[in-house]
């Protein structure tokens, strides 16, 4: 996510007829598909080609016992409102994979898209958060070796543990350290699979969560996963780019995550993720010119109890005392701590329940409250998701 405000920006009264013509345009899509295309591979090899489509609508019902005065729930991209049946991510896909090459495009629309999506820069009368925050994912892969690939295009993050899809992870919500670290990126990534256990990217973006650009030249960073047996998974990742625009000095923002995967045979999952950023400060209305700092760590863990019930417990702490992340907007930064019960039920197989209980605790009142400009230290919420994957 980028850097987070206690606003949000207003916007997509055009979303719902943008997914709409989608929609209509979908049969059509699936009916040329079934035409092989010759222009750009043999006969011989039409049978290893593949398209598929499907889609996910993840609806939610949120409250928030602070009671935000705007109904907009703060530091978070989900759930994004409270007191409010809403929809969480919607979105529609199709995927093709063939010899040497690969793509996917997938269209969205949800309040965790409009909030994750509020801070794309928007610099010139083209591009901005208005055309991409539709936009999922729009990538192009091309196999140049057996175990090397190259994807260009906007693709989800090479940083970080949760997914964008609340289906993928194991709690309902997001950690903070996922909500304020990026889910989405522009630009372009090698991906080298010299084995089965080890998977390392390379990637060149245009920032940091950024579609539109503001400054040149662009971020980049690298990602490393080590799979020594089919229980642990270890991960390294980084960002390292230039977080303000050309028109005043450099400000580098360097990020590190280290995550570790466990998933033992029997019922249970466990994950834990560090994370580490710094950004230098020169500007001369820091007082303290120099480098800030933030970190943050969360702790998950998953109890299968039946094949259609699940538990999942998570603890974690978030600490941006100089607001270079997490914008507060208040004299006191973000240093926070929370912890979240969740309860899965799988109806069957498309059908995904999930209801969550989480509560945060900050060292200062940063939270908003029922009366306008009125804050305090603690927040809590109940969320209840009803998902669909088709």
């Amino acid at each position: 996510m980028r850097d987070i405000l206690v606003q949000r920006l207003p916007g997509w009264t055009r979303s719902a007829a943008a997914i709409g013509l989608v929609a209509l345009a979908l049969p059509c899509v699936r009916a040329a598909g079934q035409v092989p295309d010759t222009s750009y591979t043999s006969t011989s090899n039409d049978t290893l080609q593949k398209r598929t489509f499907g889609g996910f609508v993840d609806t939610y019902y949120a409250w928030d016992f602070d009671r935000p005065h705007t109904f907009d729930r703060a530091y978070t991209t989900q759930p994004a409102r409270h007191a409010e049946f809403n929809v969480n991510l919607a979105y529609i896909e199709t995927k093709w994979t063939g010899p040497r090459y690969r793509g996917r495009l997938a269209l969205q629309w949800g309040t965790s898209v409009q909030a994750n999506y509020a801070g794309e820069p928007k610099l010139g009368s083209v591009s901005g958060p208005s055309v991409s925050q539709f936009i999922q994912e729009a990538s192009v892969g091309y196999q140049l070796d057996p175990k090397l690939w190259l994807d260009g295009g906007i693709f989800f993050a090479h940083v970080g543990y949760e997914s964008w899809i609340s289906r993928d992870n194991l709690a309902y919500t997001r950690s903070m350290v996922a909500d304020f670290s990026p889910y989405y990126e522009a630009g372009v990534k090698l991906t080298w699979a010299p084995s089965s256990k080890l998977t390392a990217t390379f990637a060149v973006v245009n920032g940091w969560q950024d579609i539109s650009v503001y400054n040149t030249p662009p971020a980049g960073g690298v990602r490393v996963d080590y799979t020594p047996n089919d229980q642990l998974t270890l991960t390294y990742d980084n960002f390292i780019g230039n977080a303000t625009a050309d028109s005043v000095p450099v400000h580098l923002r360097v990020y590190h995550d280290v995550i570790v995967q466990y998933n033992p045979k029997g019922r249970w999952q466990f994950a834990a993720v560090y994370a580490l950023g710094s950004q230098s400060r020169t500007l001369p209305t820091f007082p303290d010119s120099g480098t800030a700092s933030w970190w943050g760590f969360t702790t998950l863990a998953k109890y299968h109890a039946t094949s259609t019930l699940s538990l999942v417990a998570r603890g974690e702490h978030y600490s941006d005392p100089s607001q270079v992340i997490v914008v507060t907007g208040l004299p006191s930064g973000f240093v926070t701590t929370s912890g979240s019960l969740g309860v899965d039920v799988n109806f069957q197989a498309p059908v995904l329940w999930r209801t969550e209980f989480r509560a945060y605790r900050s060292t200062a009142p940063v939270w908003p409250l029922q009366t306008l400009g009125h804050f305090g230290a603690n927040d809590s919420f109940i969320v209840s998701s009803l998902a669909l994957t088709f």
